[in-house]
C-alpha cells in the first residue's frame, strides 16, 4: 500500500499542476524518523503556475486515516532548503503531534533567507481549490493543505483571536505570501 499511495500522491500533484515534478530526497535532519517512501517533489514555474511548488509525498504513511494530509509550500524562487522545512513538518506530524488544518508550526528558521517568517500556518489551498485539496484512494481520503509561512506575531494573533481572524487579516491586508521580505501583518 505504501508504494501505491506515494505513486498516487505524486500522480495527483502532476495531474493537477500539469507537469512532471522533480523528486527530492533530503538526507539531513530527522529523515530517519520518516517513512522510507517519503520524499518531496519540486515543480518549476509553468504557464499555468507562476511559482515554484514544493510538496510532500507520503507524509502520512502509516498514520491513522483521520491524519492523512500532505503539505505544499509556494516559493518565488527555487530553493531546495524548502524540502528541509517540509521534512521537519512531516517528522513532527509523524513523531510528535499530528498536524491538521488551521494548525501552526514553528519551523525553527526563516522560510527563505533573511525572511522574518519562521512559523507556518496549515491552510486550505485557497488558490487551488478542492481539485488539489482532495484525493480519494479507495475509501480513504487525503487532504492536501497549503503551508503558508507566517511570522511569530501572526501565529500569536491566531492563538489569541482564532483562525478566522487570522484569515480575515490576510484578506484585509492583502497577504503577500510569496514575498520572503514582507513585514508582519501584526505589529
Amino acid at each position: 500500500m505504501s508504494f501505491e499511495y506515494t505513486e498516487t500522491c505524486r500522480q495527483h500533484y502532476e495531474e493537477y499542476f500539469g507537469q512532471l515534478g522533480r523528486k527530492i530526497i533530503w538526507s539531513k535532519g530527522p529523515v530517519g524518523k520518516l517513512h522510507p517512501y517519503f520524499y518531496v517533489i519540486e515543480f518549476a514555474p509553468s504557464e499555468a503556475h507562476e511559482t515554484w511548488r514544493y510538496c510532500t509525498v507520503g507524509m502520512s504513511l502509516d498514520q491513522p486515516k483521520y491524519a492523512a494530509i500532505e503539505l505544499f509550500v509556494l516559493s518565488p524562487y527555487q530553493d531546495e532548503s524548502i524540502a528541509e522545512l517540509l521534512v521537519a513538518c512531516a517528522s513532527f506530524h509523524r513523531n510528535d503531534a499530528i498536524l491538521d488544518l488551521n494548525h501552526t508550526v514553528n519551523i525553527g528558521r526563516p522560510w527563505l533567507s533573511d525572511s522574518i517568517c519562521d512559523h507556518a500556518f496549515v491552510s486550505l489551498p485557497y488558490l487551488h481549490g478542492e481539485a488539489l485539496e482532495l484525493l480519494y484512494l479507495g475509501d480513504d481520503l487525503t487532504h492536501y493543505y497549503w503551508l503558508i509561512p507566517i511570522t511569530e506575531a501572526e501565529r500569536d494573533f491566531k492563538i489569541n483571536h482564532g483562525t478566522e481572524a487570522l484569515e480575515q487579516l490576510f484578506e484585509d491586508e492583502g497577504l503577500d505570501y510569496l514575498n520572503p521580505m514582507r513585514n508582519s501583518l501584526v505589529m
